[in-house]
């Protein structure tokens, strides 16, 4: 990305994927990739470097929009993100005001409380998750529970240990989102390191 500054001021951002004009002159696409670095600075277009260092996971943050700077020391345009904010890790629910509020965007549904969910937080889209994984899991050997209750055919002790195992896992990491103190918290639960592995764990697969 490139920027063209007139006077200090940012005035046009480019992709650099076409030509330019500037005052009276008509430059082709070839000034971002055949001209140097100090041909472009001559008639006002900068390189555009982003400092990705507020930047964070948008699955766990909400990053800023990108703010842009031109920096006449350096001779670069450079773009930063504001601190991000960390999504929501629990439920909000509607507040008695916004139940009452007829105008508010996205009306209380009847016979809501200031017990009902108004917006999800990741814990529970996570353990929602987690149970649909389980489920999709578990239905994979279901035809062997069928065939018992139909039939009355024995289900193999390394499927009944198998399925065992996917509920108390299961249970485990719905019990490890739940306790999570905040959204920091459950991004290091799915935070793998070098091997794959994370603090979470995985659902048990047959092999």
């Amino acid at each position: 990305m490139f920027a063209l500054v007139e006077s200090g001021n940012i005035t046009k951002m480019m992709n650099g994927n076409k030509g330019i004009t500037i005052g009276d002159n008509q430059y082709p696409a070839a000034i971002f990739t055949i001209w140097t670095e100090a041909e472009r600075n001559a008639v006002g277009v900068y390189t555009v470097e982003i400092d990705e260092t507020n930047r964070k996971n948008e699955e766990w943050y909400i990053n800023t929009n990108i703010t842009y700077a031109y920096d006449s020391s350096a001779k670069k345009v450079k773009g930063t993100y504001g601190s991000a904010t960390a999504r929501a890790h629990a439920d909000t629910k509607w507040t008695q005001a916004q139940i009452d509020d007829p105008t508010i965007v996205g009306q209380a549904p009847e016979g809501a409380t200031t017990n009902t969910v108004r917006l999800e937080g990741l814990k529970t889209k996570l353990i929602r998750q987690v149970k649909e994984e389980a489920e999709g899991i578990l239905n994979e050997t279901d035809w062997y529970v069928t065939r018992k209750a139909e039939e009355d055919t024995a289900i193999p002790s390394s499927i009944t240990t198998h399925r065992k195992a996917v509920r108390a896992k299961q249970a485990e990491m719905e019990t490890a989102i739940t306790n999570a103190a905040d959204t920091p918290a459950l991004e290091t639960l799915y935070t793998r390191n070098d091997s794959g592995v994370r603090p979470l764990g995985d659902l048990p697969t047959l092999e």
